[in-house]
């Protein structure tokens, strides 16, 4: 999820550890530690010159089961090496250290996989993107609530129950939370398979997900032969169905058989994509996990990026949406979100 939500549970993580025994510095070292993942987009950038590589890379090692435990380790011993001076020496134990590390490292991935991006959590032994699709990237819901109660919780002693009391406040209220976008996906999926078939649309597999920053509009996508079908649904309809569906073609201008690259970042969007020939001769891909910014247009893919050639492969120019279409968007969204 979001960099702040993973701030926010890190540091939840460090005060249930080391709360009661240093205070808000847990709270800070959890959050370093729950950011410490997510450093992949920078490190990806290091040691590959290539974007997509780059891209790839993250959600990738750093965000395994296999890393947590590895850096828990590591960043354990290194901060119980710097913190255990003459002024704090026996306050803490290395393996408290490690304890926080763990449990702030290895939620962040956690996290992670009940996204639609996915996580590849059983890397380097795996490759496979585990993706529930039940919550946003950025869901305000989950993380304004439990961002209060940590904020709250600052403001007392480390020994006070009252911090201990508000650090379940904010675990529960976010758990609940979750725990009803789990339930809500199971919903949703059965609405979906009701309304292609209602549809007779002919599919063998499809994907859902809600939209950016709630959990009631949601985007459906259902995969056949010759395309795809795509449609939306919010909560608040009066009707308890997909609607208004649109059928997208199999665009492939560049061909998987002939570039590594399309088959690894088709890897990336589980097979929902699609790849055009622009006028300039380099190519769109539109990772069609995501909604349109247009119905009407299939190449206005939220998430989408530039391909070129280079040296034998592709590169990438990540896509950046001008400010107007994001307002635009934003807009859409939400009067969508209201039902029809």
């Amino acid at each position: 999820m979001d960099s702040l939500t993973q701030i926010v549970l890190g540091a939840a993580c460090g005060e249930a550890v080391l709360g009661k025994k240093i205070g808000n510095k847990a709270l800070l070292f959890g959050a370093i530690g729950g950011t410490i993942p997510d450093l992949d987009v920078i490190v990806g950038g290091i040691i590959h010159q290539n974007k997509i590589d780059a891209m790839l890379f993250h959600r990738g090692f750093m965000h395994s089961i296999l890393f947590s435990v590895l850096a828990a380790f590591f960043f354990g011993w290194l901060v119980f090496k710097f913190y255990n001076t003459k002024k704090r020496i026996d306050t803490t134990s290395q393996s408290d250290w490690v304890r926080l590390f763990f449990w702030s490292l290895l939620t962040h991935p956690i996290l992670d996989c009940f996204t639609p991006y996915g996580t590849q959590l059983f890397a380097p032994f795996s490759n496979y993107r585990v993706a529930f699709n039940n919550i946003a990237v950025l869901d305000p819901l989950y993380t304004v609530p439990f961002l209060v109660c940590i904020i709250v919780l600052m403001f007392f002693k480390g020994t006070s129950v009252k911090r201990s009391i508000w650090l379940k406040w904010g675990i529960g209220i976010s758990s609940v939370y979750m725990l009803f976008t789990v339930v809500n996906k199971l919903y949703i999926d059965s609405v979906f398979r009701s309304s292609l078939a209602e549809k007779e649309i002919e599919y063998y597999r499809y994907s859902s997900n809600p939209a950016l920053l709630n959990n009631i509009l949601w985007y459906g996508i259902a995969e056949t032969k010759t395309g795809y079908f795509i449609a939306n649904y919010s909560l608040l309809d009066t009707k308890s169905s997909f609607i208004n569906f649109v059928e997208l073609p199999k665009q492939r201008d560049l061909k998987p058989e002939a570039y590594q690259d399309i088959k690894d970042l088709a890897w990336f969007s589980n097979g929902y994509y699609s790849v055009y020939k622009m006028e300039d001769n380099n190519y769109q891909y539109n990772d069609l996990r995501y909604p349109l910014l247009d119905d009407k247009d299939p190449n206005s893919s939220v998430f989408k990026m530039k391909l070129f050639k280079e040296g034998g492969r592709l590169n990438m120019i990540p896509f950046e949406p001008e400010s107007r279409d994001f307002k635009a968007a934003i807009a859409n969204l939400w009067e969508r979100t209201k039902g029809i």
